[in-house]
C-alpha cells in the first residue's frame, strides 16, 4: 500500500494534508514550526497529530525498507514466487515480515539442519505428504540407514524426519498466526512468588490474568518482580486447542503416517512455538503497557510544565533537611539571587527561634512575598515552621510545597556549577526551588525530564522511547509558551525549534559579550545560527525591548510585510511604541477584519486565514502566556497533619500526579492522598486521565486514614447524603 494513503486511512486524514506534512518533515521542518506556522499546508493539525504521524511515517519506511531487503535476499536464493511476492506486499507490520521470512533466513545450526544434512529431507517429505496407503514408517526409513552421516537405525531416520516436520510446521507463517492471535484472544499471565517473602510484590505471588485484559501497570509491577527474583511469571493457555489448530492443518487422516506428524505437530509446539510465541506475547505485553506508561507520563509532565508561574513575586526557597539544616535561597521577582543560607528549624537543633528571626530579617530586607518549601525529608517540620513565621509576622505572607523531584539531580549538574559556581550544591537546590514557583518551565528544562518524577515505572520502560517522548513534550511547551530570548538559560533555548545545544550556548554568549537583543533580526549575528535555523526558531523567540512591536509578538519575521499591511489598513502605524494596543486600537483592529472579511482580507494580504487568526490574536494580546489562563496554584497560610483528618471531612488539593489506578493529590498534610480510579467519577471511566490532569485543583473527600502507614485513602465522589462514602 502507498504510505501516504495508508498514514491517511489511519489517521482519518485528508490525503492532500498528508503529503503536505511529508513535505515539509522531509525538507527537515520541526514539528513545532510546521505546527504553528504552516497551518494553510497541514489544516491546522496539532503538534500531538504531527508527532504521531511523524512516528507513523518512520515506522511504515522501516516496514518498507525490511521489505525490499527481505525480497533482494529471497531472489538472491532464487525461492521469490509471486505468492510469496504478493504475501510480502500484504504485511503491515514487521512481526508478519518475519514470519515470511523466517523459513528462508539462514539458521545457526539445528536439529532438522543437522538431519537434512544426513539426507533425510526426502523422508521429511514423504511422511508429510501422508499418502492414504504405504510401506509401514520403519520400512520407508531403512531405506535412510547411513552409520557414516550418523544415522544407526530407522529410530534414527524418522526422528530425524520428525525434527525436519517440526522445523517446518514451526515455520509456517499462517500457522504461526494463528497461534499467536490464539494465544492473544485466550492466554493468561501467571506468576507465583519465587521465595517465601515476596515483600511487596506479596499481591502477584499468586496470580493469574488474561492477557487481554491485564492493565498495564501490573504487567509492569509484575516484570519488575522477576527481575528482583522475587516471582516466576508466565503464560499459560489450553494447549490442546493449541495442538488441535496444528493438527487441523497438518494432519491428513488416514495415512499410516498422520501419528508421525502428529507427534511432529506436539513437537513444534512445546519445543518451538511455545517458548517463541511466550516471549513474543510478554514482548508485547511489556510494548503495550510501556506505551500506555508513556502516554501517562507524558501527559502528567506536560500538565506539570504548564503549571501556571507565580510571577513578579520576590521569593524565599527553602530546602529542607534535619543535621544539614534548611538551606534558603532568595529570588526577586527575576529569579536573581539575593541571599542565602542555612537555618535549623527542626530535629537535632531545632533552632526554631534563631531560624525566625533570620527568615524574619530576609523577610523584610527583600520585601519576601512568598515561600516555596521544597518536599523532601523534614518538610512536614518545615512547612509547620513556615506557618508559625507568616502567623507572627500577619504581612499577607502565604507559602507553596513544591515538588523537588530532579533537584538534587540538577544541583550536582555541571549546568547548575556554571550557572552558580559560588554556591554550595545545596543551595544551588534552595534556587531551583524558589524558581519552580516562579516559572516552573524555564526551571524544569534544566533536568533530565525522567527525574522529575510524574509517572510509574519510568526505570522499567524503554529508555531511548521514553526520552523522545519526553523531549516531544518538553519541545511542544516550551514553544507553546515562547521564550523570552533576553532572559532565557542555555537549556530552555536549546528546547526552542531549531536551535540546537550549540547554537543555544552562543546566542548566551553573544548576549553576554554584545548586552540584551534589540531585535530579532539581530539573531542572524550568532554564529552557526544558519537561515534555516533562523527560520525555524525566530517566531518562538521574543524580543520585549525591541523598538519593533512585531518582535515581541509570535508572529513570523516571514509575516512582518502582512502585519505591518494589516495595522497599516487599520489606521495603527508600526503598532505601539511599547507595551500592547489599547482597547480603543484593538475593537478598531477587530472592526477592520470583520468589515473586509476575513477570507477577503487574508487574499489582500496574501495570507492564509489561519495565519491571519493567529496574527489578529497576537497583535491583540502580544507575548500571550496560555499558562495564565489556568487557575493560579493554591498558596496556604497555615498547615494540617496527617493526625487531623477524619473521615467525612471536605478539603480542597492539587493533582500531583496521575497514573493507570488513580491520582494522588496533595491535601496540604505533606502526605498525598489517593483517589482509586473507582472513586475519581460517579460515571465509569476507563482511566484517570479522562477527569484530572497534573495541577488540577479539586475538592476531596476524606475516605479512610492509616496513620501507622502515612497512607490516606481519598474520593472526589460525594456520598448522596452529603458526605463521602
Amino acid at each position: 500500500m502507498d504510505i501516504l494513503k495508508q498514514l491517511a486511512e489511519e489517521l482519518h486524514l485528508e490525503p492532500r494534508r498528508v503529503e503536505s506534512v511529508v513535505a515539509l518533515l522531509d525538507d527537515g521542518n520541526t514539528i513545532p514550526f510546521i505546527a504553528r506556522y504552516r497551518k494553510e499546508q497541514t489544516g491546522a493539525m496539532d503538534d500531538q497529530v504531527l508527532r504521531s504521524l511523524s512516528e507513523r511515517l518512520d515506522y511504515l519506511r522501516r516496514l518498507q525498507e525490511q521489505k525490499e531487503k527481505i525480497r533482494a535476499s529471497l531472489e538472491e536464493q532464487e525461492v521469490l514466487n509471486e505468492e510469496l511476492s504478493e504475501s510480502l506486499d500484504r504485511a503491515v507490520t514487521l512481526a508478519e515480515l518475519e514470519d515470511l521470512y523466517r523459513p528462508y533466513r539462514p539458521k545457526r545450526r539445528t536439529r532438522a539442519s543437522q538431519a537434512k544434512e544426513r539426507g533425510l529431507q526426502p523422508l521429511a517429505d514423504t511422511l508429510y505428504a501422508q499418502p492414504a496407503s504405504g510401506p509401514a514408517p520403519e520400512v520407508l526409513a531403512a531405506a535412510y540407514r547411513n552409520p557414516e552421516k550418523g544415522v544407526e537405525s530407522e529410530e534414527a531416520a524418522l526422528q530425524g524426519a520428525r525434527d525436519i516436520l517440526a522445523e517446518r510446521i514451526a515455520d509456517d507463517p499462517a500457522g504461526r498466526a494463528r497461534l499467536r492471535a490464539f494465544l492473544a484472544a485466550s492466554g493468561e499471565l501467571t506468576s507465583q512468588a519465587a521465595n517465601e517473602d515476596p515483600g511487596v510484590y506479596a499481591p502477584y505471588g499468586d496470580y493469574r490474568e488474561m492477557l487481554k485484559k491485564i492493565p498495564g501497570h501490573r504487567v509492569l509491577a509484575v516484570n519488575r518482580g522477576e527481575r528482583e527474583k522475587k516471582l516466576r511469571v508466565g503464560v499459560v493457555c489450553d494447549e490442546g486447542r493449541a495442538l488441535s489448530l496444528l493438527t487441523v492443518a497438518h494432519v491428513k487422516a488416514p495415512s499410516p503416517y498422520a501419528p508421525l506428524v502428529r507427534e511432529a505437530c506436539e513437537d513444534a509446539w512445546s519445543r518451538l512455538l511455545f517458548p517463541a510465541l511466550e516471549r513474543e506475547a510478554r514482548s508485547a505485553l511489556t510494548d503495550r503497557a510501556s506505551e500506555a506508561a508513556i502516554r501517562v507520563f507524558s501527559q502528567n509532565l506536560r500538565q506539570l510544565l504548564m503549571q501556571p508561574p507565580v510571577r513578579g513575586k520576590v521569593t524565599l526557597g527553602l530546602d529542607p533537611g534535619y543535621r544539614n539544616g534548611c538551606k534558603c535561597a532568595v529570588v526577586d521577582a527575576t529569579g536573581r539571587v539575593l541571599d542565602t543560607g542555612v537555618i535549623y528549624p527542626a530535629p537535632p537543633f531545632e533552632k526554631i527561634e534563631q531560624a525566625k528571626r533570620q527568615v524574619a530579617q530576609w523577610i523584610r530586607r527583600h520585601g519576601v512575598q512568598v515561600l516555596a518549601i521544597g518536599n523532601s525529608t523534614a518538610s512536614r517540620e518545615t512547612e509547620k515552621f513556615a506557618a508559625e513565621v507568616i502567623r507572627e509576622l500577619g504581612n499577607g505572607l502565604s507559602y507553596l510545597v513544591v515538588s523537588e523531584a530532579g533537584a538534587s539531580v540538577y544541583s550536582a549538574s555541571p549546568l547548575a556549577a556554571k550557572e552558580f559556581p559560588d554556591y554550595d550544591v545545596n543551595l544551588r537546590s534552595a534556587v531551583s526551588i524558589a524558581r519552580r514557583l516562579q516559572d516552573p518551565l524555564a526551571e524544569l528544562v534544566k533536568i533530565d525530564p525522567k527525574a522529575i518524577g510524574v509517572g510509574q515505572y519510568q526505570h522499567d520502560m524503554p529508555q531511548n522511547r521514553l526520552a523522545e517522548a519526553l523531549d516531544g513534550v518538553v519541545e511542544s511547551c516550551v514553544n507553546g509558551v515562547g521564550v523570552d530570548l533576553n532572559t532565557a538559560s542555555a537549556p530552555l533555548l536549546s528546547r526552542v525549534a531549531g536551535v540546537s545545544a550549540t547554537v543555544a550556548q552562543n546566542i548566551v554568549a553573544y548576549r553576554e559579550e554584545h548586552g540584551p537583543f534589540s531585535s530579532r533580526s539581530e539573531l542572524k549575528k550568532v554564529p552557526k545560527l544558519g537561515p534555516r535555523a533562523f527560520e525555524q526558531c525566530a517566531g518562538f523567540l521574543r524580543v520585549p525591548e525591541s523598538g519593533d512591536y512585531l518582535d515581541r509578538t509570535a508572529v513570523h519575521p516571514e509575516s512582518y510585510p502582512a502585519a505591518r499591511e494589516l495595522l497599516a489598513l487599520c489606521g495603527l502605524g508600526k503598532g505601539p511604541a511599547s507595551g500592547s494596543l489599547t482597547p480603543e486600537q484593538g475593537e478598531r483592529l477587530i472592526r477592520t477584519v470583520e468589515d473586509t472579511g476575513w477570507a477577503a482580507l487574508a487574499g489582500r494580504l496574501g495570507i492564509g486565514e489561519p495565519t491571519l487568526q493567529d496574527m489578529v490574536d497576537e497583535l491583540l494580546q502580544p507575548g500571550r502566556d496560555p499558562r495564565e489562563e489556568l487557575l493560579p496554584p493554591l498558596l496556604r497560610t497555615d498547615v494540617m497533619g496527617i493526625e487531623d483528618l477524619t473521615p467525612g471531612m471536605e478539603l480542597e488539593g492539587t493533582v500531583r500526579n496521575v497514573v493507570d489506578f488513580g491520582a494522588f493529590v496533595d491535601i496540604g498534610v505533606h502526605q498525598d492522598g489517593l483517589v482509586h480510579l473507582s472513586r475519581l467519577s460517579s460515571r465509569f471511566i476507563r482511566h484517570p486521565s479522562e477527569v484530572l490532569k497534573v495541577g488540577d485543583r479539586v475538592k476531596v473527600w476524606v475516605l479512610a486514614v492509616d496513620r501507622e502507614r502515612k497512607r490516606i485513602s481519598l474520593t472526589m465522589v460525594p456520598e448522596k447524603g452529603g458526605a463521602a462514602t
